[in-house]
């Protein structure tokens, strides 16, 4: 018998409430410090989607989402045109055309648990990850997430003085060597505790600095360095801390437009607005808002590209207006 959807992951509260807090929906529970809300299914992840754990609630046709899904949201993300949430777990709500089955490659190869696929076993159309997100921008979507940060995703940016990885997507030299074509990374730039992941081994395998805020510490006990205040890891990339999902958070800021937010700031497909996780703020939302508050009156910038929710590229004096807002929400 197919081992159920609670053998595989454990069920904990809904983390994302909607109304007018300004939070959203993007997955399920998340791994909550000091406590595990939701855990990996010993010998549950297999290389490819299993047909036979296919979820009934897919539509009918060829691709599908197994039932092993966490339901981080990472798909409905990256094609929120072909995934839906039913039951909370993530399904193909609309079967791909043509012109639609990169996005859908893209979503199954990003998928942490490896729950997405096709029952007639198409072979994958090369190369997916990294992807460049803007022609000529240097920042690059690694795909590849993993189960150890529910998910979330991970960036390469690629600079003369150095590349830079912020938040770690899963090791494998599928994705390592790639990366090594690229010129490697000499810092792994960590957003918070929940996003380190494979972060060591990445540091490892190209001999990279590792940075995490002093207060988030614990997650990645072999950071080479710790930051405590603003603080430019190498021109034009600025850390800035943002306490409130954890108490060392941080956000990074490329070149006064390109915002890595980890999980403190996201997009929202359904609410077409800037959103913040309020049942999935570990430390505290009160001080969210105020760290918020301060990033809107310091810093501008373009785009909005997270660990969890939809990433955006928008206009800066758009972006600042809808950040003054949903602090406002925040606090109201």
């Amino acid at each position: 018998m197919a081992p159920s959807v609670h053998e595989v992951r454990r069920q904990g509260p809904p983390s994302y409430p909607t109304g007018t807090t300004g939070t959203g929906r993007g997955g399920g529970s998340w791994a909550r410090p000091g406590g595990v809300v939701w855990e990996r299914g010993v010998g549950t992840v297999a290389s490819v989607a299993r047909v036979d754990l296919r979820n009934e609630a897919n539509s009918t046709g060829d691709w599908f989402v197994d039932t092993r899904c966490i339901d981080c949201g990472t798909c409905r993300q990256i094609a929120p045109g072909l995934f839906d949430d039913v039951g909370g777990l993530s399904v193909v709500g609309h079967q791909p055309t043509t012109g639609e089955e990169q996005d859908a490659w893209l979503a199954a190869q990003a998928c942490p648990t490896l729950s997405i696929g096709t029952v007639s076993r198409r072979p994958r159309p090369g190369r997916l990850y990294p992807r460049e997100i803007q022609h000529g921008s240097g920042v690059f979507d690694l795909g590849y997430c993993s189960e150890d940060s529910f998910g979330a995703s991970a960036w390469l940016v690629v600079r003369p003085a150095g590349n830079v990885l912020v938040d770690s997507p899963r090791f494998t030299e599928a994705l390592a060597r790639p990366v090594a074509e690229l010129g490697g990374i000499r810092h792994v730039a960590f957003t918070h505790r929940d996003d380190v992941a494979d972060g060591r081994r990445w540091a490892e395998r190209f001999g990279a600095r590792s940075w995490i805020h002093t207060d988030d510490r614990s997650a990645a006990p072999w950071a080479t360095d710790l930051l405590t205040e603003e603080q430019e890891l190498q021109p034009g990339f600025l850390a800035v801390p943002v306490p409130g999902h954890t108490k060392g958070s941080v956000v990074f800021l490329l070149d006064g437009r390109w915002l890595f937010t980890g999980d403190s700031l996201a997009w929202s497909h359904q609410r077409n607005d800037l959103i913040a996780f309020r049942g999935a703020c570990w430390y505290s939302w009160t001080t969210l808002a105020d760290s918020l508050a301060l990033l809107a009156g310091r810093h501008r910038f373009s785009a909005v590209l997270p660990g969890h929710g939809a990433r955006h590229l928008g206009d800066p004096d758009d972006l600042h207006q809808r950040l003054v807002r949903l602090v406002h929400r925040m606090r109201s």
